[in-house]
């Protein structure tokens, strides 16, 4: 091989690193917007989880004294 074709070589496997550079770029940034998109959503689902637990203690109390009235 002479010196001409590994510059070649040489050439299109940084061209080729270039571009799987670019593309891991493009992944991480995806993976950056999919991550905050699933802690919008988490944090949603925590307070919907809150609501409802406040939604059963308050039906647990209603229970409660409706059993005690009735002994």
């Amino acid at each position: 091989m002479n010196i001409d074709e590994r510059i070649e070589a040489l050439t299109m496997n940084l061209d080729l690193g270039i571009r799987e550079i670019e593309a891991l770029r493009v992944f991480q940034q995806q993976t950056t917007k999919d991550i905050e998109s699933l802690k919008l959503i988490v944090q949603q689902d925590a307070e919907n989880i809150r609501a409802l637990v406040r939604i059963a203690e308050i039906h647990e109390r209603r229970l409660t004294a409706i059993e005690g009235d009735d002994q």
